[in-house]
């Protein structure tokens, strides 16, 4: 191959780079915008639901909203919550749904799922994140 040949397609590889990139910059910053959106409008107002539905059944949980995430957390056992949060690590940003359990000797066991996967964050609704909150406080609430 000649020198000028490899140079020109490692100059356009190092360019269809810079713009992914700056393409990837601008969905994370999209993506986090719609997700403080979804925070504020959907994920918080849910998550205090469940807390009360939880008081009402003499759970001790609250609601605990850091820059960044929302979490439904055990007043007993801080390790012990449901949190969402956003991943921007995946192809396409999402929503993610964390489970921690503290368990005895096992110590703290964490399983992660999209909370909506495919759906983007904006279209992301109520009905979604009640379908991952209902799957998801049992496992924090009944011993196993």
């Amino acid at each position: 191959m000649d020198v000028s040949q490899l140079r020109q397609r490692i100059l356009h590889a190092l360019d269809a780079a810079r713009k992914d990139a700056t393409l990837r910059r601008t969905e994370v910053d999209q993506a986090g915008a719609a997700f403080a959106t979804f925070l504020e409008t959907v994920a918080v107002p849910l998550l205090k639901q469940a807390e009360s539905v939880l008081r009402a059944e003499h759970q001790a949980f609250s609601v605990h909203a850091p820059a960044g995430s929302a979490r439904l957390v055990n007043d007993a056992a801080q390790q012990t919550f449901v949190e969402l949060s956003l991943d921007t690590s995946s192809a396409m940003p999402q929503v993610l749904g964390r489970v921690s359990l503290t368990r005895g000797r096992q110590g703290v066991v964490v399983e992660e799922r999209a909370v909506a996967p495919g759906t983007s964050i904006a279209a992301i609704t109520d009905a979604d994140v009640a379908e991952f909150l209902v799957t998801a406080i049992p496992t924090l609430v009944v011993k196993s």
